[in-house]
């Protein structure tokens, strides 16, 4: 994948530039110190990422976005977390890093680009779908609501399970069946939520979503069942 490099500072230049060289599949093509010369770039020439800063000299890197014509995917390099939500109703943005950031939270970006860029436009449909920022380890990850395949509560901390994601913080189940839709997602068991959309099929006392075995709660399975129609 063609990359290019639009940050006004040199040292975090350096960083960019030393993790993009431990990834063979990435091709560092041209860094700009300013959007105006990245903008003359990209009229004439590709590029699949681009590392964008958001605070830049002649104007700011959300705006910048708003000027490019077929954007690539974006990935946001800043040292401010509160612009997470407002860049990411730009589609073209897949991951948004908050500086320092380490190495596998560079390569965590860096394969939802490619998931992004290799999956076809009309197969991203839950880009219009509810979804919520989550604040997991110093980092906003965006998490669409129907993709969610289950969510385990273990003492006080829960973990968040999708396709994609595996997101674990402290919460309470409680709290998320307050806010999940009712139609679609059920408790079945004191410590797991499920969603109905992905149940495969369920065993005795077990409920398979996707290839993921859920116990099911013998005082929930009523509920359960009736979630499912059955």
């Amino acid at each position: 994948m063609n990359c290019i490099i639009i940050e006004d500072e040199i040292p975090a230049q350096k960083i960019l530039k030393s993790f993009i060289s431990k990834i063979p599949s990435l091709n560092l093509v041209e860094t700009f110190k300013a959007a105006i010369e990245a903008n003359a770039f990209l009229i004439n020439n590709t590029a699949d990422v681009v590392f964008l800063d958001i605070n830049l000299p002649d104007m700011s890197g959300l705006d910048f976005i708003k000027t490019i014509k077929n954007p690539p995917a974006i990935i946001i390099t800043t040292a401010y977390p509160e612009y997470a939500v407002s860049s990411f109703e730009l589609d073209t943005i897949v991951d948004y890093l908050v500086k320092p950031f380490s190495f596998d939270r560079f390569l965590k970006a860096i394969n939802k680009a490619r998931e992004r860029i290799e999956t076809p436009e009309n197969t991203l449909e839950e880009n219009n779908e509810d979804a919520i920022f989550l604040n997991v380890d110093k980092t906003l990850h965006r998490l669409v609501l129907s993709s969610i395949l289950y969510i385990e509560s273990d003492r006080n901390y829960i973990t968040i399970v999708t396709d994609t994601q595996k997101l674990s913080y402290i919460d309470s189940l409680k709290n998320w069946i307050e806010k999940l839709p009712e139609t679609q997602f059920v408790q079945v068991h004191k410590s797991y939520i499920i969603n109905s959309k992905f149940v495969n099929k369920i065993s005795g006392n077990t409920i398979f979503v996707k290839a993921n075995k859920i116990p099911i709660g013998r005082t929930y399975k009523q509920e359960l069942l009736k979630v499912l129609g059955v």
